[in-house]
């Protein structure tokens, strides 16, 4: 029985689907201005890996995440680069699945846009007025807040708590009921992009966008939402008191959020801060693969530290996992077929037993590499293979599509070139320990006058 860490009861919960045997599932998509950040990403994977999880363990699953191509910064963007809001969107959702496909992240079963629900936004706005959960006020539509039971249980807030934080707001915002109301419609302002409706030409705002979508593509509840920790509040807050207050259902019965990927001060990285790295720019210079096990393999409910030394551990990790696997396969090819498949499975149920407990992929990485040492002391076999390429295709690696030998000896030679430049700069403690981590991946070096010789061990 798989568990998940439910944020909203705040404790891990049997996973029972509304459906056996199925899995609805809307994950938060970004908001396409610009590139996505590593943030972005990890959230992208992390999603992507507790998917091919849910399908490997034989759930169907049907998996939404949106684009938001109706913003303050895409507009403002567009207007910046003299494009209409759809073709500056085109650009940057284009973009998003070039990085996320080498990244080795599946497409979604469908990519919604905001722009292709407008009709179905505004009668959703429409309900909510009628059953007064909503008002308008100046061609702008508000969510009355403190008509919804328990607002803001999933961020564990209450209401005097956002008092407190939304004092004097009605100073700018007099027209509001209430200081915690927000926008479900804004009325055009400038010459902005706008829609008509009831109340007048305008656009709606973020938040009742993904009430929309998961409800029309899913129905008025799903199994999962996710998305990263900071839209606990307000966004799937706001999203849980308009979804509920429309259909009288529950909108969500499990709701899991990633943590954030941290700089080395141990601030969020995010676009707001500037102190982001965006995927695009480092794929120019980062091998995916290495980039997706660094996303893939931390536990999603953790914090995630961004570091040239951490990539690192995950390249050189990654690359014992490759030098195993190309063991196997020369073992294969050389006709060794050990029989093993009882000790094979013992591992395959360790590893399904950290995977069912929240998908803590940590904990199966324990078991993997014990999985590794097991083929290195002999234990190649099909059935080893099998499994092998079970747990690659979970965590997202595809030695045979995109990691051939060449690459992998082009690391080597890297990695002996940067151990050259080391011994000549004498930093003897760095060519030193250059040539212990290829050792520890069974590369050995041979120091030879006619230059650097190397073989696998």
């Amino acid at each position: 029985m798989i568990k998940i860490y439910n944020t909203l009861s705040r404790k891990k919960e049997d996973f029972i689907p509304l459906e056996a045997g199925k899995v609805k599932m809307y994950v938060c998509g970004p908001t396409v201005y610009n590139y996505i950040h590593i943030g972005n990403a990890r959230s992208v994977v992390a999603f992507d890996m507790i998917r091919k999880y849910l399908e490997y363990r034989g759930f169907e699953v049907n998996y939404i995440s949106n684009f938001t191509d109706v913003d303050d910064k895409i507009i403002r963007g567009a207007k910046a680069a003299g494009l209409d809001i759809k073709d500056f969107s085109d650009g940057f959702i284009e973009a998003f699945f070039d990085d996320v496909t080498s990244l080795g992240v599946k497409k979604a079963s469908q990519h919604p846009r905001v722009v292709d629900f407008m009709d179905s936004i505004i009668l959703f706005v429409e309900t909510l007025i009628e059953k007064e959960f909503a008002y308008e006020v100046n061609g702008d539509v508000y969510f009355r807040v403190r008509k919804f039971p328990d607002y803001g249980k999933l961020a564990n807030k209450n209401i005097s708590e956002l008092e407190e934080g939304a004092s004097g707001r009605l100073d700018n915002e007099s027209f509001k009921e209430d200081p915690l109301d927000f926008a479900l419609w804004k009325s055009v302002k400038n010459d902005e992009p706008s829609w008509d409706s009831p109340w007048g030409p305008g656009r709606p705002g973020w938040h009742i966008e993904c009430s929309v979508m998961a409800t029309e593509i899913l129905g008025d509840t799903i199994d999962i939402h996710g998305g990263g920790q900071d839209l606990e509040f307000p966004h799937h807050t706001n999203e849980i008191a308009q979804s509920e207050s429309k259909t009288g259902k529950t909108f969500a019965n499990y709701w899991m959020h990633n943590g954030f990927v941290t700089a080395a001060d141990g601030e969020k990285m995010s676009k707001s801060l500037g102190n982001f790295k965006t995927v695009h720019e480092m794929l120019e210079v980062a091998n995916p693969q290495v980039l997706r096990f660094f996303l893939a393999t931390t536990h999603y409910r953790k914090p995630l530290p961004f570091s040239d030394d951490n990539v690192r551990d995950a390249e050189n990790n990654l690359q014992k996992i490759k030098n195993a696997y190309e063991n196997l396969i020369f073992d294969l090819s050389n006709g060794k077929d050990a029989d093993n498949e009882i000790q094979v499975d013992e591992f395959r149920g360790r590893f399904i037993q950290e995977m069912d407990d929240d998908f803590n992929i940590a904990n199966g990485l324990t078991v993997f590499y014990d999985f590794i040492k097991f083929i290195n002391s002999g234990g190649s076999s099909l059935a080893s293979k099998k499994l092998f390429d079970e747990i690659n295709g979970i965590i997202g690696l595809d030695f045979e599509g995109n990691s051939s030998k060449k690459t992998d000896d082009e690391y080597i030679e890297a990695k002996i070139e940067e151990r050259q430049t080391a011994r000549k700069n004498r930093d003897f403690a760095l060519a030193d320990a250059i040539r212990n981590e290829l050792a520890e991946q069974g590369i050995i070096l041979e120091d030879t006058p006619d230059g650097v010789r190397w073989k696998r061990g």
